[in-house]
């Protein structure tokens, strides 16, 4: 259908814009005229020979998606993900990585150190098994991202943690939440430098990942532990510890 426009202004001239549609019929024609206050005559007709295609147009798929499809590897080696995703990123997510398996191995020791029976700190126990754990889940967590985004999740070795940690000043509790929170303090300044590399390279992606995914996290275990810290010095050595080993023993929170 070709739909006309016809506009007549003060001094005479008229003004039209055409539009046309491929499905008009030719064999057919059919006008339809209708005039408003202002002088303005619509015009409706099929069967027009205007076949002239429309232009100004922005966006055209086909063309800008050819530099693209040139980026597709063949070979099956290649990733047919990645995007946008530099080298360095991918080194710096498989040092993160490392990173949160240490802290958990590090945790997993304070675990099996408080669980021993002339311990028997079994809050402690349950607290450092389960920061064990939820750093674990934080390296799956970047070995999925590491796979979303193409690149090659490269498993690096874990220092052996030490097996004992009683302090002959501090105590072993005091000793071992001290041991956390510079821990977590460590953690977090990788993660800042991860985020920094991902700034660099313009990947706002990986900068949104580690965002939302642990920064703010991270600040939250800090603010814990560091209490905890506070609270273990309050108390010394004595029963108190037991008292604060009760209260890890039936909270929830993890490192």
């Amino acid at each position: 259908m070709l739909l006309r426009t016809v506009a007549t202004s003060a001094s005479g001239s008229a003004s039209s814009l055409s539009l046309f549609s491929p499905n008009a019929e030719p064999s057919r024609s059919l006008s339809v005229r209708a005039k408003n206050a202002r002088g303005l005559v619509v015009f409706a007709a099929k069967g027009s020979t205007n076949h002239r295609a429309l232009t100004g147009v922005i966006f055209e798929p086909f063309e800008e998606v050819k530099k693209e499809l040139d980026l597709v590897p063949t070979v099956p080696q290649a990733s047919l993900a990645r995007q946008k995703f530099v080298d360095e990123s991918e080194a710096a997510v498989n040092e993160q990585i490392n990173v949160e398996y240490n802290v958990s191995y590090v945790y997993h020791a304070l675990f099996a150190y408080f669980d021993r029976d002339n311990v028997a700190l079994r809050g402690l126990a349950k607290f450092f098994k389960e920061s064990s754990e939820e750093e674990r889940e934080h390296a799956e967590k970047f070995m999925e991202y590491q796979n979303k985004r193409g690149g090659k999740v490269k498993l690096q070795s874990i220092v052996m943690p030490l097996s004992e940690f009683d302090h002959a000043e501090k105590g072993d509790a005091l000793h071992a939440m001290e041991l956390a929170l510079s821990l977590e303090k460590l953690t977090n300044e990788k993660l800042l430098n991860l985020h920094s590399v991902a700034n660099k390279n313009g990947d706002v992606q990986l900068a949104d990942f580690v965002e939302s995914e642990f920064l703010g996290e991270q600040v939250e275990a800090i603010k814990r532990l560091s209490e905890y810290v506070a609270q273990l010095r309050r108390v010394g050595k004595g029963h108190g510890v037991w008292h604060f080993d009760q209260m890890l023993l039936h909270e929830g929170h993890a490192a």
